[in-house]
């Protein structure tokens, strides 16, 4: 070995423990923290970005943050009914659920979906554990009203109650809870939940000091198309009202304002297609999309 090979190797490793000491005020500030991270988009059909994903998770837990994952799966669901001959209809956003769609969304989100997440997870050194909202009772569901078209979804909740006892038992154990939106009605019924609301209401009831949304965009932009780094809830209604914020952005930042007001910290809406967007967000200087407060 050279002494100019020996000198890069050097200079590299300098780089990577400045890089670590960088992130040592952030990391303490996480400390023993809950993370919820809801996880979707094209960054779970890409295998890359899914085992960075994983990464960063494993990462987080050892360094002493509490992170509970929440997926989503539309696109492995849509696929799955048409290959059983089964018509997806949508209104509002929201599928359109009968008896027979219930059965398969079940059977893709809390099934295949669920445990290739945490396989992925379990493949870097976590301990991942799949859940849905049905397990210990974690999220009671009531049907949802009709849209705005007046379309009834049949089998499509909103949660009304959360229970952490499973959570609580689990957290602060090395393991890591991925969540799938499935929740039980008081009727005995099944419902998909969407996953962004599911999202909100687990990281309510936990007080979590982050929930992050990882989705196809950086974040919430102005209207020149910048990211806006930092926003209250009261700018986002003026936001609103103006036209900057419009079309799917729009219900993503209720359901942040409805978390907020459930008693979290911080909600984070960033680009879940750059890797490890949720290292970026949380242990740097910089982050990496827009974090909405109270």
């Amino acid at each position: 070995m050279t002494e100019a090979t020996i000198a890069s190797d050097q200079q590299k490793a300098q780089e990577q423990a400045k890089i670590l000491m960088q992130a040592l005020p952030h990391m303490l500030h996480y400390d023993d923290a809950i993370v919820v991270v809801k996880y979707g988009g094209h960054a779970m059909g890409d295998e890359k970005l899914a085992r960075d994903f994983a990464k960063d998770m494993v990462l987080l837990e050892l360094s002493g943050v509490k992170p509970v994952v929440v997926h989503g799966g539309g696109p492995q669901i849509g696929a799955m009914l048409k290959k059983l001959g089964i018509k997806s209809e949508f209104s509002d956003g929201l599928r359109v659920t009968d008896k027979a769609t219930i059965e398969i969304v079940e059977m893709v989100l809390a099934g295949s979906i669920n445990k290739q997440i945490v396989g992925f997870i379990n493949a870097e050194g976590g301990h991942a554990i799949g859940l849905c909202g049905k397990d210990g009772n974690m999220v009671i569901a009531r049907k949802a009203g009709q849209t705005s078209e007046s379309v009834d979804l049949g089998f499509v909740g909103e949660p009304s109650k959360v229970d952490t006892i499973v959570l609580d038992q689990v957290l602060g154990r090395e393991l890591i809870p991925v969540l799938a939106p499935i929740a039980a009605g008081a009727d005995g019924e099944t419902y998909n939940v969407n996953a962004d609301t599911f999202a909100g209401a687990i990281a309510g009831a936990l007080k979590a000091k982050r929930l992050l949304f990882l989705t196809d965009v950086p974040g919430v932009l102005d209207k020149d198309k910048n990211l806006i780094k930092q926003l209250r809830v009261d700018e986002i209604h003026a936001l609103i009202a103006d036209g900057t914020i419009t079309g799917g952005m729009i219900p993503k930042v209720e359901t942040c304002i409805y978390a907020l007001e459930q008693g979290v910290e911080g909600v984070v809406i960033l680009d879940g297609k750059t890797p490890h967007a949720v290292l970026v967000e949380l242990l740097t200087d910089h982050g990496a999309g827009t974090l909405i407060t109270r």
